[in-house]
């Protein structure tokens, strides 16, 4: 089966492809010449994930799937969640969300946070939604110099590294996108 992935992410493309397997055939928005943007509109990170497949679904008829990903944070009401890529604005960097979140939380001691990733799968125009977290808590300054974002600041719980600080393999074990991303291919290999 042939499924596109809303990314043009290729990093990610690969990562996903690797998890899901060689029955199915992983394609990006590239592949199917979908060079715009597509929208994030919505107010929730299932919302997101929703818009992008069902854009891609709607308008070039392929089988498909797309995530979304937030940071949660507990002392602050769950932001940056669905705008933590754009959290200290219009045209900023994953740095600058960074020292954004920091500044919040500078003398906050509930620094409990989690990782959320929503896939919502499109088949024939029925959509399947899938979610991985992973919980741990906000350090107080950035460490190691893998990953990307936030990696930096998050440490998951029962680790003294952050996912900055971790082999690609180790992360891929445990994080939110691992976790999602093995639902979805155990989903797939039942169909």
């Amino acid at each position: 089966m042939k499924l596109v992935f809303a990314t043009h992410n290729l990093n990610k493309l690969q990562e996903v492809s690797q998890i899901v397997g060689s029955n199915f055939e992983i394609t990006s928005l590239e592949d199917i010449n979908c060079n715009e943007d597509i929208p994030e509109t919505q107010d929730t990170i299932e919302g997101n994930a929703s818009q992008k497949s069902f854009y891609v679904f709607n308008k070039f008829g392929y089988n498909c799937f797309a995530d979304d990903t937030g940071l949660e944070i507990e002392a602050l009401d769950g932001r940056p969640g669905v705008y933590s890529a754009r959290y200290a604005g219009e045209g900023c960097n994953f740095e600058d969300n960074v020292v954004k979140v920091m500044k919040e939380l500078k003398g906050v001691t509930n620094r409990a946070a989690r990782f959320k990733t929503v896939i919502s799968l499109i088949i024939n125009g029925k959509e399947y939604l899938f979610e991985g977290i992973v919980n741990g808590k906000i350090i107080e300054q950035e460490k190691g110099d893998s990953g990307f974002g936030y990696d930096p600041i998050f440490m998951p719980n029962g680790y003294n590294k952050t996912f900055a600080e971790l082999s690609s393999a180790e992360k891929n074990k445990i994080s939110h996108r691992g976790i999602v991303t093995r639902k979805l291919a155990n989903f797939l290999e039942n169909l």
